[in-house]
């Protein structure tokens, strides 16, 4: 007999609302929850295949341990006994340092990993810290960091009012939305333009939503912050800046206007190949516009100038008054924020409080580049112990950061590494332990990252739609006892973990005078919170002392994990708001728009006003059915268009004598790769495009059909030492390659 089960959607940021239909402990059928506040039914198709997700045949369902040279299935005490020796003995060895820890994108769409991951890092003390965010979006973590002293203030587009959209080097018919959560992205467009708004596309490709814009200009790729600069001095030179209700919170304005008076637009159309009254009309545009909001993602992050490009979408929004404003870009407000604090100075961010052993990379946001990750392992210096054991939680960077021969290389070398992954894949096939979480269904899921990046302020919860498979381990389970296996903890209750987390945020919160529990005894706090399980008492936790909580009993009608579940289709917190001063966390209180990191990277990106590069240049792409490096195993998520194949323009087919089909070669600095040839007119001549996330044909996994179409691996084409300086992010766009047509 079927039923139907409520599910938050794990597989992209849109975090849709779906409703299963479950025949026993398998998942069968997957719709839009009509009722859902947030995505009010929309799916899209890889929401529509999660029973084939969540069913695929190849996922681990026991850990394996390396035996012999050899990966063998072995039990849960086994796995955390080898992982408590391995690692321990490394960090007494060598120290904290030495050992590596990897976070994937997947940890963002899982309790777990936003639970857990803080706590891993913090027991170990160690400062080898990478992500993926090094690979996508750490230029805009930066640019807010400096902008607002808080990396993860985030202004995203008011998507449902504003009047003007300017997307650049953004996709989101393709990507579902990125650092911008919004179910049904491709019906808001929509209705931007129903009510007679204005969309803008800058992209090199002309893209499913280039498509759909009023006008889309095809950019030279890596430009991006040329062009934002030009159209920031139009703003100056022409009298059209209006800050508006802004004024009072902004430092720096006088100075910002001396800092761009080079980049005229004259002066940067031969780099952008964009024309001088294009950028003018542009900016002219979006100065008139009632509201308006730019919005740049991943086409303009992984590339040379990715922080000023981010910085300057949110400068473009503050001199035209479109900061913090409804249908402009604003700040999120999530139901888990911690209580938010008085408006007033505070300390700031900082860049390069530490740097990596082999280039002196400076941290930023506490992690180092994913790029520097081979390096770290196989390089000998006088500085510091190399790494010699890995954590990677959800994480493949075989495939995902460049150069991945020489990571796949560095990955067996190492003295131990253990990998939380449901499949043996490129990298998790060098593993000592692979620790594998269970499919999501089987899962709770709230979503702590992306409601701080929603377009609506609302809060869902769903408690896992099938039982816990017999042999599973749940995956906060198994990331707890992680934690105590790698910090000398191994064989403590798991719930240790959740308790220490819950003690420690509640000492802090009843010694904080803004806090709702101000005074108040935390042990009599921590018997008051509710849930079945420690994520669930931390998630309560979290409710009661965020911005729309209960405080305890101190607002009866606030938020807690009683009421959330009482509304399994959600909570509607109402729309976004205007909420400056309060988010700033500078040490001036307010936004500083030139801050010193920026003005000092200024120089380099006056210098690229010099240089133009000769050749083709290679750009990635998004697909639908696809995120990242995770779904190539399902095969209604592969085929038709979601293919590896290079996009090349007609033109420039025809001059190198290439037919559709054709295999070529593409050569770049850190090596090349052969994939056939797709023509099309919606890439710009010069320009290439080979999507990531492909190259599943390594010796060792267990993948088997994407395997069968591997693609290839276009970080390959890259050697890893391309990288924006301020954030460390590795530069994946705009990269000079040269194509070899094969016999």
């Amino acid at each position: 007999m079927s039923r139907t089960a409520l599910r938050i959607c794990p597989l992209c940021e849109a975090t849709c609302g779906l409703t299963l239909t479950v025949e026993g402990t398998r998942v069968t059928g997957a719709r839009g929850d009509r009722d859902d506040v947030f995505s009010k039914g929309f799916i899209c198709p890889k929401g529509a295949s999660f029973g084939a997700v969540d069913g695929d045949p190849d996922r681990l369902r026991t850990p394996l341990v390396r035996r012999d040279g050899e990966l063998r299935e072995a039990t849960w005490a086994e796995a955390f006994d080898a992982v408590a020796a391995g690692i321990r003995a490394v960090v007494e060895g060598h120290g904290a340092n030495s050992v590596g820890v990897v976070l994937g994108n997947p940890n963002v769409h899982t309790m777990a990993g936003a639970l857990y991951p803080p706590v891993l890092l913090a027991g170990l003390g160690t400062r080898s810290v990478f992500t993926a965010s090094t690979v996508d979006q750490m230029p805009k973590h930066v640019s807010s960091g400096l902008l607002y002293g808080d990396a993860n203030a985030i202004p995203v587009p008011d998507l449902d009012h504003t009047d003007h959209l300017l997307l650049l080097g953004a996709n989101p018919l393709e990507s579902n939305g990125s650092l911008c959560t919004a179910p049904d992205f491709p019906g808001k467009l929509k209705a931007l333009k129903a009510r007679g708004g204005t969309l803008t596309v800058i992209d090199p490709r002309r893209t499913r939503t280039a498509k759909l814009a009023d006008r889309h200009i095809a950019i030279r790729p890596g430009t991006d912050a040329l062009l934002l600069a030009a159209m920031a001095y139009v703003l100056f030179e022409e009298g059209l800046v209006d800050t508006g209700e802004l004024a009072p919170h902004l430092q720096g304005l006088d100075e910002l206007r001396e800092a761009v008076r080079d980049f005229t637009p004259e002066a940067v159309a031969e780099a952008c190949d964009v024309d001088a009254s294009e950028t003018r009309l542009l900016a002219r545009e979006l100065a008139a516009a009632p509201t308006a909001a730019v919005y740049g993602r991943i086409g303009s992050c992984t590339v040379p100038h990715g922080t000023l490009a981010s910085w300057l979408v949110d400068v473009l929004n503050i001199l035209t008054g479109n900061l913090d404003r409804p249908g402009g870009a604003l700040f999120p407000q999530a139901a888990t924020d911690r209580t938010p604090r008085p408006a007033g100075p505070s300390h700031g961010f900082a860049l390069g409080r530490w740097h990596s052993r082999v280039s002196q990379h400076p941290e930023a946001k506490g992690e180092l580049p994913l790029s520097a990750l081979a390096e770290e392992i196989d390089t000998t210096t006088a500085e510091g112990e190399p790494i010699r054991a890995l954590v990677a939680v959800a994480a493949n960077p075989v495939l995902s950061a460049p150069d991945g021969d020489r990571l796949d290389k560095a990955l067996g070398s190492l003295d131990f590494m253990v990998s939380v992954d449901p499949y043996l894949n490129e990298t998790s096939r060098h593993a000592h332990v692979v620790l594998p979480p269970p499919p999501p269904s089987q899962s709770p899921h709230h979503d702590f990252a992306f409601n701080t990046l929603a377009v609506r302020n609302q809060v869902r919860y769903t408690r896992p739609a099938v039982p816990l498979e017999p042999g599973r381990m749940a995956e906060t389970e198994i990331l707890a006892r992680l934690v105590l296996a790698v910090t000398g903890m191994h064989g403590a209750d798991p719930s240790a973990v959740d308790d220490l987390v819950i003690g420690q945020t509640l000492g802090k919160a009843v010694k904080e005078a803004h806090s709702p529990v101000h005074g108040r005894d935390p042990r009599e706090l921590a018997t008051l919170l509710k849930g079945d399980t420690g994520p669930e008492r931390r998630l309560d936790m979290m409710l009661r002392l965020g911005p729309y909580g209960d405080g305890f009993g101190v607002r009866p009608d606030g938020l807690s994990l009683t009421k959330l579940l009482a509304h399994p289709h959600g909570i509607d917190l109402g729309p976004l708001t205007s909420r400056l001063p309060q988010p700033l966390k500078t040490r001036s209180g307010k936004v500083e728009l030139l801050p010193r990191p920026i003005a000092d990277d200024l120089p380099r990106l006056r210098e690229a006003l010099r240089h133009r590069a000769d050749g083709f240049v290679l750009v990635g792409r998004r697909h639908l059915r696809s995120n990242n490096s995770w779904m190539h195993n399902v095969p209604a998520l592969t085929g038709g268009t979601n293919r590896c194949t290079l996009h090349i323009h007609p033109e420039d087919a025809e001059g190198l004598r290439l037919v559709d089909g054709q295999r070529v070669g593409i050569k770049g600095a850190g090596g090349a790769v052969i994939a056939p040839v797709e023509i099309t007119d919606t890439v710009r001549r010069g320009v290439v495009s080979l999507p990531h996330g492909w190259g599943h044909d390594r010796p060792g996994t267990r993948t088997r059909h994407a395997a069968q179409d591997p693609g290839v691996n276009v970080n390959q084409l890259l050697d890893g030492t391309l990288l924006d300086p301020l954030s460390g992010n590795a530069v994946l766009n705009g990269v000079p390659v040269e194509l070899i047509a094969s016999p």
